[in-house]
């Protein structure tokens, strides 16, 4: 019986071969979109998945509270690693992670006296291997970061740097930096993983021993014991954190703990489940951006709409055919076919074309997968998915998807009366009326929600690019590793301003966009009362080479010493309480040359208009300009402004003025505007997934819309013919056929639009400054939907309407 069934299936999709390319065409591109977006999606998913008792791995991540706001840190003091380990039983081991440039900034080694460039360096702690478990190629996890100076490299780094020759032993020398014995390989670190590394030093001798419960630096995990909860470790930290804190706080900011918390500031910690903190955490000081789930739960849905779509597709272009079915069915069922055997029959065939389309949307997905990643941003293999072990669940999915999609045309064509049928009789039941028209409304419902998805990104975007930011990042060429020049910065920055091509050149400790911000505390000269905000440190030249306003005040002066002077935005000057604030006296507990050393007092020299040091998600917070005085005049980067209209070639320029200082030193360069887009990178993917999908649910609805077009003109053949003979124009007959069909696609807007409305409010949340919802994207959406709407419908109305009246009135 079996074979009978697939027998007849193949010869009925043989004899239609255009209806079963087009069922095909609309299957296999739903199919690839699910497909893709399931690769992006479990890629997203399986971050930290693959570390040993990862289930019991959290991250101790702060909330730190200020008068006003707060903030949340990805990083903590360096001593509550040691603290809570002494304090709560719960915990079996913790470990710390310091950030030396991570994969973002290169440092520099002298290997064999040779100069190499090498990124992913973290300094670890000696019980790093005891929570995050790995092998180790050679040398031992427990004794490889126990001495100072030591580090352990991955597999592909040792290859790299020594080739096949054993690296134990060997000596690392870090420039402007330690020597370092290799003491470990490890194995390649997995590339879905919160944090990646090549190089591991160890923190043995590193790190200072006075006990720090208030400056953040470290990240830091924690290994709890078996069958411990992580509601009861953050439940015992609050009693930790004063028992450790509040001499610090006294000592540093002259208050008690008491009355510290009471006028607003404090430190809520809280633990992070490793599994979840790529996708769930937003934190200052990650070690780079995150996922975002609300983005795989977006594109789950889409994933889903896309498949549902292409399914509803094929049920329009299905039921189109019944009627020329209609007789197949009235001669079997007179022949003695009972109706299971005919919806088993058309079944079979749904079946077929799905698995068919499954073959189909794994080779679109081959041609497409390159192009993909690189609008995704991420390096996925067509493997991942299509292995032996995936197969079952690839041929079941497209099963069931020919079970879902065929179901509803099986179950009418397989209860057509034979009588009625045969003699011509042919009509569409209420009931089946009512759910085409509401698989119609519902594929262009999807479609509105995605185009307008689609255009509030853009804007946001859009926005964020055209907001003022409070500084001009155009033509401005951003310098890494200037540090390096060390005695020599002001000679190297003075002959790069002399280029032609040159219109300014500055110094500073971090760039706008960029992590190097650091915390910084002020009172008030005589109160208590303190505000902790982000800090900088700038030569003479940085405000006016970026073009800040100064609304009050000067910028530092390169004559007379500005060492301890200090410049203040607007946030800050507001939340301190200043009122005519130029040669107000702050004082800051944090002395940047004596570590531990007494307050600071600094003056006011200058006020600075707010301007955007941070992406557009957060909201801008007090900042405190130093002057490069104090850390001896180098700078970690610097900002050159460029007036030439080939901005290469003065680039070319200033680095050979590079050279003549640095010969053994690589030369990195960025262009401001360029860094400044990149922190919004998973906006920009979502924008592009975005569009892509949109254009893809829309092309599969129209497949839909044309199918049941074509069904319903066919139902109405004699009374197109009869309303001709009566004098009924073309144009007139092509507004009535369309008109049904514009009816369901405004049903379609009006449900989209609430929907859409909420689901792109709750993603604006997520930017501090924000556009307000465009009202003029609902309409343009609209219009959209209308038009494509219409395009697609006018072609089988126009070529009804121009029918030979006396043919249709023949047909029936």
């Amino acid at each position: 019986m079996l074979r009978n069934y697939l027998k007849i299936a193949l010869r009925n999709l043989a004899k239609h071969r255009t209806n079963t390319a087009i069922n095909i065409a609309g299957l296999a591109i739903g199919m690839a979109c699910c497909l893709l977006i399931v690769l992006y999606v479990s890629d997203e998913l399986s971050y930290d998945r693959h570390w040993a008792n990862g289930d019991r791995i959290y991250r101790m991540a702060l909330e730190r509270n200020y008068p006003g706001r707060s903030t949340k840190y990805a990083i903590i003091p360096p001593s509550y690693a040691q603290s809570v380990k002494k304090e709560i039983s719960e915990i079996e081991q913790t470990t710390r992670v310091f950030d030396f440039g991570g994969n973002n900034n290169p440092t520099l080694f002298k290997i064999d006296g040779r100069t190499v460039e090498e990124r992913g360096v973290l300094g670890v702690d000696s019980t790093f291997f005891q929570v995050f478990q790995m092998p180790l190629l050679r040398g031992r996890a427990s004794q490889a970061l126990t001495r100072p100076n030591t580090v352990v490299l991955t597999e592909r780094t040792a290859r790299r740097l020594f080739g096949t020759a054993n690296p134990i032993g060997k000596v690392l020398e870090i420039i402007q930096g330690p020597k370092l014995e290799v003491t470990g390989i490890c194995a390649d670190p997995i590339r879905n993983a919160h944090f990646t590394f090549n190089f591991l030093v160890s923190t043995r001798g590193q790190q200072e021993e006075r006990p720090n419960h208030i400056s953040f630096a470290a990240h830091t995990y924690l290994l709890l014991r078996p069958n411990t909860t992580p509601e009861t470790v953050q439940a015992k930290l609050p009693a930790v954190v004063e028992k450790y804190a509040a001499g610090e706080v006294e000592r540093n900011f002259g208050v008690s703990y008491k009355a510290y918390v009471k006028a607003g500031n404090g430190y809520f910690y809280f633990l992070q489940p490793l599994r979840s903190i790529h996708l769930d955490s937003h934190l200052e000081a990650e070690y780079h951006p995150n996922g975002s789930r609300s983005l795989v739960s977006i594109f789950s849905v889409i994933a889903a709409f896309v498949l549902v779509i292409a399914c509803i597709n094929f049920m329009n272009l299905a039921t189109a055919r019944s009627s020329e079915r209609a007789r197949e069915v009235g001669i079997r069922k007179s022949l003695g076919s009972t109706t299971g055997q005919l919806a088993t029959q058309f079944l079979t065939e749904s079946v077929l074309l799905s698995l068919f389309s499954l073959v189909v949307s794994i080779l679109i997905v081959a041609v497409v997968l390159t192009p993909f990643n690189n609008l995704a941003g991420k390096p996925l293999t067509l493997w991942s998915i299509v292995r032996w072990e995936t197969l079952p669940l690839l041929v079941g999915g497209a099963l069931f998807v020919g079970l879902l999609a065929g179901s509803y045309p099986a179950g009418v064509l397989s209860k057509f009366e034979p009588i009625k049928v045969l003699k011509g009789k042919f009509s569409s039941t209420r009931q089946g009326h009512w759910l085409r028209n509401g698989l119609v409304v519902f594929q262009f419902a999807v479609s509105v929600l995605l185009i307008v998805s689609t255009i509030v990104v853009f804007s946001q975007l859009n926005f964020i690019q055209q907001k003022e930011l409070g500084f001009t990042k155009e033509s401005v060429v951003k310098l890494k590793g200037a540090f390096f020049l060390d005695k020599n910065t002001e000679a190297f920055k003075q002959e790069v301003s002399q280029l032609a091509g040159v219109a300014g050149v500055g110094g500073t400790s971090s760039a706008p966009g960029d992590e190097g911000f650091f915390g910084i505390t002020f009172r008030k000269n005589g109160e208590t009362e303190t505000v902790t905000g982000r800090g900088c440190v700038v030569d003479e030249n940085y405000l006016q080479t970026l073009q800040m306003d100064m609304l009050a005040g000067r910028p530092f002066h390169r004559s007379g010493n500005d060492s301890l002077s200090v410049i203040l935005n607007e946030e800050a000057v507001r939340q301190i309480g200043l009122t005519n604030p130029i040669g107000k006296q702050l004082i800051s507990p944090d002395n940047f040359v004596q570590q531990g050393g007494p307050p600071v007092t600094y003056t006011v020299v200058g006020v600075v208009r707010n301007f955007h040091f941070g992406s557009l998600h957060q909201r801008i917070s007090p900042l405190f300009v130093l002057n490069d005085r104090v850390f001896r005049r180098t700078n970690n980067e610097l900002v050159i402004r460029i007036k030439a209209d080939e901005p290469t070639a003065v680039v070319s320029q200033i680095e050979r003025v590079w050279k003549r200082y640095l010969p053994d030193q690589p030369f990195h360069f960025s262009f401001l505007d360029t860094d400044w887009s990149a922190l919004y990178q998973s906006e920009q993917v979502a924008q592009r997934i975005f569009g892509l999908f949109a254009m893809l649910a829309i092309f599969i609805a129209c497949m839909g819309l044309l199918g049941l077009a074509m069904y319903v003109i066919r139902l109405r053949t004699k009374e197109i013919g009869i309303r001709k003979v009566l004098g009924a124009s073309v144009p007139g007959l092509v507004a009535l056929l369309s008109k049904d069909f514009l009816v369901l696609v405004l049903v379609a807007i009006l449900i989209a639009s609430p929907i859409a409305w909420y689901a792109m409010s709750q993603w604006l949340s997520d930017f501090a400054y924000r556009i307000d919802m465009p009202w003029w994207a609902f309409g343009l959406a609209g219009l959209l939907a209308v038009g494509i709407a219409l395009l697609t419908v006018s072609f089988q109305s126009i070529k009804a309407a121009l029918m030979n009246p006396v043919k249709s009135l023949r047909s029936e």
